[in-house]
């Protein structure tokens, strides 16, 4: 099973032999490809062959590329993750408005428990009640918006009232949209593996986002990172603040009774739900305690 993070930082060529990513830099490294999860390339002067590129697709290896500013910036992509992906998808295109509200309204209703979860941790009892009351007052497809008015008074309550999303210079904002980044990341290489495709979603319906379904199923999750941002209280987001954020993808979470690395837990999350919609039982949805 796949477990390792290689983050790549310095200048040097990636190239491919006998199942091992080699790495030639200052020093030359070898690196089993069985072992890799996810492999992000910091310093946009790396350069890898084609062959590497095609075993790291062929093994499901999630790759992502960051800008000049270190930020991600781009992910690859495998046109096929399974043996019968036009029956799957015809199957996602098939899923019914009522199944798509069912599911999503499970899911809506997971994050904004999380949210009230995080709120308790940090004393805000007050704002984690009213979240508790939003999740009761949740109806299908949350055509009510219980989402949104929680967003509100979570974030204001964690960051201050001042706080708000759309400030892409705010410090906070910087680490929560690097680890959103991440998570989404880890989202699209699940869905993918499992024959489906990341544009059609179930809440989430952006004709110019490519991932309207990753951004559905990684809800719940996003108090993750959060909770990283609250806790950490960053000055700065440089090279070790990101691998702080990174360290994150194999901290362990219970998963029904078991212990799983967050990277296993959202492979066994995203195959829950696709489970669940086949089967309409949402039931079946493997949640993470948080």
């Amino acid at each position: 099973m796949s477990w390792r993070e290689v983050i790549i930082s310095e200048r040097c060529k990636l190239d491919y032999s006998m199942n091992y990513m080699v790495v030639r830099g200052e020093e030359t490294k070898r690196i089993l490809l069985d072992e890799i999860a996810l492999l992000i390339i910091e310093n946009n002067t790396v350069s890898m062959t084609g062959c590497l590129l095609s075993a790291l697709v062929e093994k499901k290896i999630k790759v992502v590329l960051c800008d000049d500013k270190r930020s991600p910036q781009a992910e690859l992509v495998s046109y096929y993750g399974a043996h019968n992906d036009s029956y799957k998808i015809k199957q996602q295109i098939c899923w019914g408005e009522d199944l798509r509200k069912m599911i999503w309204t499970s899911i809506i209703r997971e994050k904004i428990s999380n949210q009230s979860k995080l709120l308790l941790k940090y004393n805000n009892s007050e704002q984690a009640n009213m979240l508790k009351k939003y999740v009761d007052d949740l109806v299908p497809g949350d055509i009510t918006n219980r989402e949104g008015h929680a967003a509100k008074v979570y974030f204001n309550a964690l960051f201050g009232m001042s706080f708000t999303r759309s400030d892409e210079e705010n410090i906070i904002n910087v680490v929560l949209n690097y680890g959103y980044a991440l998570l989404l990341s880890a989202f699209n290489r699940e869905i993918v593996a499992n024959g489906y495709l990341t544009q059609l979603g179930l809440g989430h319906d952006n004709q110019f986002n490519h991932f309207n379904l990753s951004c559905d199923l990684m809800e719940p999750f996003r108090i993750i990172i959060d909770d990283i941002a609250k806790s950490n209280n960053f000055t700065s987001f440089g090279t070790d603040e990101k691998h702080e954020i990174v360290k994150v993808l194999n901290k362990g979470f219970i998963v029904r009774g078991n212990e799983q690395t967050l990277l296993n837990a959202i492979k066994l999350y995203t195959k829950s739900v696709f489970d669940a919609i086949n089967e309409c039982n949402i039931d079946l949805i493997k949640f993470v305690e948080i």
